[in-house]
């Protein structure tokens, strides 16, 4: 008796244990995520995390780092999932996908775009602020040499400042090649303000003030939806000259829109393989553009924490999230946010 009472303890014991893993996590450790420094990007991460560990049970973590370091470390499995991944953007990631080092994932934002802008009262003007159009004429990149005194640079005044994009991103490569394909590095100061915050910052405080202002820029982000401003045209997009704006040591970049945005979820080949049904939650999750920018426009004016966004996002919004998980999964969601 003492041996089949052993015996139905293990066998019991056998069976809790495959119950424990079958509703366990489908990644077997820890799901490392990109910890990026953008609002896009912190509230996309925000949302998968907590679809992995409530609906699913996961343990997932976070690490900071510029987005070529965060590349690297995909495709090396450092990390597991980038939540805002511009796919093809850089060689690194353009190598490694080749390679079948990375995947992505779905089209999270689709409508997704970046280029030079500029307020829409510098063109239009502003009647409900008493601006005058000081530019009316400004519809393209090749107009700008004209416009360098409108754009004043403070250090070095007799040339235009643009607002590149923050340091170490793969834009800032685009941006610096761009400004020497439309022949504009003897009219403008390359300026980079170093961060996406102090960017922000210098953008929205010339807007405030009703001063001119010449930047680079991207949609989803909570500057589109604040202000109304006006992108400039460039030339059409060229797969040859795209490839000389990505190269910083290409001497003779070619003038090109950038490559039509696909912002996707950007994965390791180890999550890939091993985590198919995480995979098939991330083909499925998709951000509409207009409500996307409208939140994050909400979290910066009212100086919001990511997390009480995210918590706002999925009591409102259930509609939208439910569609990407399974009933089971959406149930324990659900059961969490009580």
């Amino acid at each position: 008796m003492p041996a089949i009472r052993c015996l139905f303890a293990l066998l019991l014991a056998f069976g809790l244990c495959a119950q424990t893993l079958a509703a366990g996590c489908p990644y077997p450790k820890t799901v490392v995520f990109a910890g990026l420094n953008w609002e896009s990007g912190m509230f996309t991460t925000e949302v998968l995390r907590f679809i992995l560990e409530k609906g699913y049970g996961c343990q997932t973590d976070a690490v900071p780092g510029n987005t070529v370091t965060m590349e690297n470390a995909l495709k090396q499995n450092d990390i597991q999932v980038t939540g805002e991944q511009w796919a093809g953007r850089s060689t690194v990631w353009q190598q490694a996908e080749k390679a079948g080092q990375v995947f992505s994932v779905g089209e999270t934002v689709k409508g997704a775009s970046e280029g030079w802008w500029v307020p829409d009262y510098v063109v239009h003007g502003d009647a409900k602020r008493g601006i005058k159009a000081s530019a009316p004429g400004l519809k393209s990149v090749s107009d700008l040499p004209e416009y360098k005194a409108l754009f004043k640079d403070d250090e070095e005044p007799d040339k235009g400042r643009f607002y590149n994009c923050p340091t170490g991103w793969t834009c800032e490569i685009v941006n610096t090649q761009k400004l020497k394909a439309y022949g504009l590095t003897d009219s403008y100061v390359n300026f980079r303000t170093g961060a996406g915050p102090a960017l922000d910052a210098a953008i929205s405080s010339a807007i405030a003030q009703g001063r001119p202002v010449l930047f680079y820029y991207w949609a989803p982000t909570p500057l589109l939806g604040r202000f109304k401003l006006v992108q400039l045209e460039e030339p059409p997009f060229n797969e040859e000259a795209w490839k000389t704006l990505t190269d910083p040591n290409n001497p003779s970049p070619k003038g090109s829109r950038s490559l039509p945005a696909k912002i996707s979820i950007g994965v390791s080949r180890d999550f890939h393989d091993k985590a198919p049904a995480l995979v098939q939650v991330f083909e499925r999750v998709e951000l509409p553009l207009p409500m996307f920018n409208a939140l994050l426009a909400n979290m910066a004016e009212h100086h919001r924490d990511v997390a009480d966004v995210r918590a706002k996002f999925f009591r409102e919004h259930r509609e939208l999230w439910s569609k990407w998980v399974t009933a089971e999964a959406a149930g324990k969601i659900d059961a969490a946010l009580k």
